[in-house]
């Protein structure tokens, strides 16, 4: 399965070559989107484990997913597995998670032997094709076990044992590891599972969800600030206890939507500006300043906790560098805030509409808006000091078995790929770009309806084969320098 030999070329003035020496070029993945192997070698289940098997996401799981966990090497004859695939692409880079319920079966306490083993193989795999691991701690997938024992991110309980993973993780592969991500996605796993109910832990209330547990109007704001806690123990931690030995970086990672006036009018720009605000302010200013933006304390008062001096001298600085994920844009409103804040969940308090632009929720590929992915990088150039930043995230939706001619997963990555060079040039400290996703893999809201991967998985295939589409010739011939010239 050779990519050396299809000519795939598409327009544009940009190479390789004009991203600065060091830039990494790569593609992610996530434990439960990708692994498999739910129920072997000592895995308990996570909260994702518990949140399919109710039937939440079409009826589809990850016990199987992508097989990740059998197939990350080459095994049998005429094969390719994922880490060689991934050297025949030329990716410099793979962001992968762990698994805190196959490490570390009980949330805390003894370590699990073959979790240990995978993961040391799989970076010992990746290091030994010249593919840089970066890994992240936590993407969406808490252990069932602290969910029931104390209910997970809504008590402080949750910083120690987070705090001790980490120190699992840094201890055992810090070595050979170099970036860590201690939560992804953390803004978007606070509102998702903790105020609309739509992800794990499925927490929320009425009329903002639908669950049988939770408080929307509190419980992300309390979810958040424990992250955030817990970031920063497991950030001074690495400083304290492995920075000068093993010369790391430690970051955090939120998604970033581009948020647009659905209108013209002074309420919605006004109401645009705020969602900006909160929605990227409500971990990076804290991270930067030590407290969360005045606008957020004003909206929701006493809701968002508050940080003690040792808190905030703890959670200031607390990050080398911040990993961003950008998809599309989404269209805001104003709605007047004529709740008390007591009855608000962060929408409300903000006084915004969240709706979708056009196509987002009707076909299965997003619109291809990279400029907001550079007005996204400005604001954060400005607002925060201009933090160095890896695009972690980033890729395009199409229908999973449509075809494995995906022009428009190449238009999209092209785009942004393109945008993320000007932002450079505009001076934004850009240090690596990841799409999503190196393989076809359970998603987390279509289960295997839709696809980002470079590579089809045929999920009807005992084997589970692979097979590139026409965006990892692309993506390789990118990568590999061959001349990307032709308009498509």
């Amino acid at each position: 399965m050779s990519l050396g030999l299809v000519g795939v070329v598409v327009c544009g003035n940009f190479s390789r070559d004009d991203f600065p020496s060091g830039f990494s070029f790569g593609a992610s993945s996530s434990a439960y989107q990708t692994e498999g192997a739910a129920n072997e070698d000592g895995r308990t289940p996570s909260i994702w484990d518990t949140f399919t098997h109710a039937g939440y996401v079409k009826g589809a799981t990850g016990d199987r997913a992508s097989d990740g966990y059998h197939k990350y090497k080459l095994r049998i004859v005429d094969l390719q597995e994922d880490v060689q695939l991934m050297a025949e692409t030329g990716l410099d880079a793979y962001r992968f998670t762990i698994s805190w319920s196959r490490l570390i079966p009980n949330g805390r306490g003894p370590i699990n032997p073959k979790g240990l083993q995978y993961y040391n193989n799989l970076i010992n795999e990746l290091i030994s094709h010249g593919i840089q691991p970066h890994v992240a701690l936590h993407h969406f997938d808490l252990p069932e076990i602290l969910e029931d024992e104390y209910g997970g991110w809504v008590s402080r309980k949750i910083i120690k044992d987070f705090t001790e993973y980490a120190n699992v993780c840094f201890r055992e592969f810090g070595d050979r590891v170099k970036h860590w991500t201690t939560i992804s996605e953390a803004n978007a796993f606070s509102l998702s599972g903790y105020d609309w109910g739509v992800t794990p832990p499925r927490r929320c209330s009425y009329p903002y969800g639908n669950c049988s547990r939770g408080d929307s109007t509190t419980e992300a704001y309390i979810a958040a600030h424990h992250i955030l806690l817990s970031h920063a123990s497991a950030y001074r931690l690495y400083e304290k206890n492995y920075k000068d030995k093993q010369h790391g970086f430690v970051g955090i990672t939120i998604i970033a939507h581009a948020f647009v006036p659905l209108t013209d009018s002074k309420e919605d720009e006004i109401a645009t500006k705020r969602a900006n605000e909160f929605f990227i302010g409500w971990f990076l200013h804290p991270l930067t300043f030590g407290d969360y933006l005045p606008l957020m304390k004003k909206s929701a008062g006493s809701k968002i906790p508050a940080f003690t001096v040792q808190e905030s001298e703890s959670v200031t600085g607390s990050l080398n560098f911040l990993g961003l994920n950008y998809y599309f844009a989404v269209n805001i409103k104003h709605i007047p805030r004529t709740l008390p804040p007591e009855k608000r969940d962060v929408k409300a308090d903000i006084g915004i509409q969240l709706l979708a632009t056009k196509n987002i929720t009707s076909q299965f590929e997003y619109p291809i808006t990279p400029w907001y992915l550079a007005e996204i990088l400005e604001y954060v150039k400005q607002h925060y000091y201009n933090p160095l930043i890896y695009i972690y995230e980033n890729g395009q939706k199409t229908r999973h078995n449509s075809t494995l001619e995906d022009w428009p997963r190449i238009e999209y990555l092209h785009a942004h790929i393109g945008t993320i060079l000007d932002s450079i040039r505009n001076g934004s400290n850009v240090k690596g770009y990841f799409t999503w996703s190196f393989l076809d893999c359970f998603e987390l809201i279509d289960g295997y309806e839709s696809s980002y991967g470079l590579y089809y998985v045929d999920f009807d295939d005992p084997e589970l084969r692979r097979q590139p589409k026409l965006s990892a010739y692309w993506y390789s011939h990118f990568l590999k320098r061959k001349g990307i010239t032709m308009d498509i």
